[in-house]
């Protein structure tokens, strides 16, 4: 993990989704086991699990969930893995050909300035400038457990995550609240991506071919707002379903 403090840029030209049943989820964990190495942060008996806490944030009009001008380009959020003391403030951003990451490690206990009327000179205040800025606040948490594998292609490095047991809360504070009441998403349901820097890696060729998938955009924070507040989501609703271009055409960013 980053040291405390630090500024780490994460960047892949493509991130494929799929919404698969759990019976092939589980044949994909299989394969995904005998094909790509663990996730170096990862726990369990494969060393390549983890608990996931997100909050999410979004404007009063929720811009965001319904991907208004430049709000439909870059996601605000707070994440934490297992139970750890620290949380990174994210910003996952979508250009032409490009995916990027920003994000920078903090200690729990700093979450409240984000709560300031103005932003003071810390490690957080990129993205707390960018909140008030964009007026976004926290509307909910999305917690799930992952499976994460990742690997080297001629292009670079690759990663597959596969998520499972999704549970969205009600949140208006940027806090990990303990004990928050919620409900579960996406039975029997897993969310599957495929990440990369350019072309397709034929190991992902393999596992798309073998299994039938097809791509789908699928968004978490999506599907938990459309659960919590069907007002919200209005006639927009949730796209889980929408296919993506055909994976062994160009890249989708």
């Amino acid at each position: 993990m980053s040291p405390v403090g630090a500024r780490e840029t994460r960047a892949f030209a493509s991130e494929i989704k799929f919404l698969i049943p759990r019976a092939i989820g589980m044949a994909v964990r299989e394969w995904a086991r005998r094909r790509l190495a663990a996730d170096a942060h990862g726990t369990g008996s494969f060393g390549d699990e983890y608990h996931t806490t997100t909050i999410y944030f979004d404007s009063p009009e929720y811009d965001v969930y319904h991907r208004r001008r430049s709000f439909g380009r870059s996601k605000y959020r707070i994440r934490r893995y297992d139970d750890r003391p620290q949380a990174f403030l994210e910003r996952k951003l979508r250009r032409p050909g490009m995916l990027t990451k920003r994000r920078t490690l903090i200690e729990l206990d700093e979450l409240t300035r984000l709560e300031q009327h103005a932003p003071d000179q810390w490690d957080g205040g990129w993205f707390h400038r960018r909140l008030l800025l964009r007026r976004l606040r926290p509307v909910c948490e999305v917690s799930y457990h992952r499976l994460a594998r990742e690997g080297m292609a001629a292009s670079g490095p690759i990663r597959l995550t596969l998520d499972e047991r999704l549970h969205v809360a009600l949140a208006d504070r940027p806090e990990f609240a303990s004990g928050r009441t919620g409900m579960h998403i996406l039975e029997p349901s897993m969310i599957l991506e495929l990440k990369y820097r350019s072309t397709v890696p034929p190991v992902f060729k393999e596992l798309v071919e073998e299994f039938g998938l097809r791509p789908q955009t699928t968004s978490k924070y999506r599907l938990g707002i459309a659960a919590l507040d069907p007002r919200a989501a209005g006639s927009a609703g949730q796209p889980s379903a929408v296919s993506e271009p055909a994976i062994d055409g160009p890249p989708c960013a």
